[in-house]
């Protein structure tokens, strides 16, 4: 596929900074997530499974910071959804803008501000911050972006920024799938 690299990059430049799907978590944070996660792993710590030490420590239940993304991540099939939900939209509508048909994640990072709740139900968009020239890796050929996915519960606070650099790229001549 040939693009018009210069009017994708234009159009993708004018989209940094700015807010883009913003969702609604599928369903409200629950405890049997939190203990299955919790087990799967076998964290015992007691925060996650003592309703005293969680009173003690935070006020009540939290949800382990690291499952942020857990309340977001689209279930494969929901009654009614016409289109496949796919998380990180931002990455694909990269890889499809500039017909770049492989993507690795190189980084990730998470902030983390207020506690996750039994009952919340997350929001989230995603904003990207950075796309790079075009560069050549041992990969292959293409460019580097940086999306934040920012989650508020559903009284506005802001429980986490999570960062991702990709890097979408060609495959050199004769390399690959």
């Amino acid at each position: 596929m040939t693009v018009d690299d210069a009017a994708a990059l234009a159009t993708t430049l004018d989209l940094i900074g700015k807010e883009q799907y913003h969702e609604v978590g599928e369903f409200p944070v629950e405890r049997g997530y939190v203990w299955t996660s919790c087990s799967s792993v076998e964290n015992g710590n007691p925060l996650f499974w003592d309703d005293e030490v969680a009173d003690a420590l935070t006020g009540g239940p939290i949800a382990p910071p690291t499952m942020v993304s857990v309340w977001f991540r689209p279930h494969h099939w929901a009654p009614g959804r016409t289109e496949e939900a796919l998380p990180l939209q931002v990455h694909f509508d990269l890889k499809e803008r500039f017909a770049l048909p492989e993507a690795v994640m190189t980084d990730n990072t998470i902030e983390f501000h207020t506690p996750v709740r039994m009952g919340d139900l997350l929001r989230t968009h995603q904003v990207l911050r950075s796309i790079s020239d075009e560069k050549t890796t041992k990969l292959g050929t293409g460019r580097f972006w940086v999306i934040d996915v920012v989650y508020t519960n559903q009284d506005g606070d802001l429980v986490a920024v999570e960062s991702y650099t990709g890097f979408g790229y060609r495959r050199a001549s004769g390399g690959g799938s």
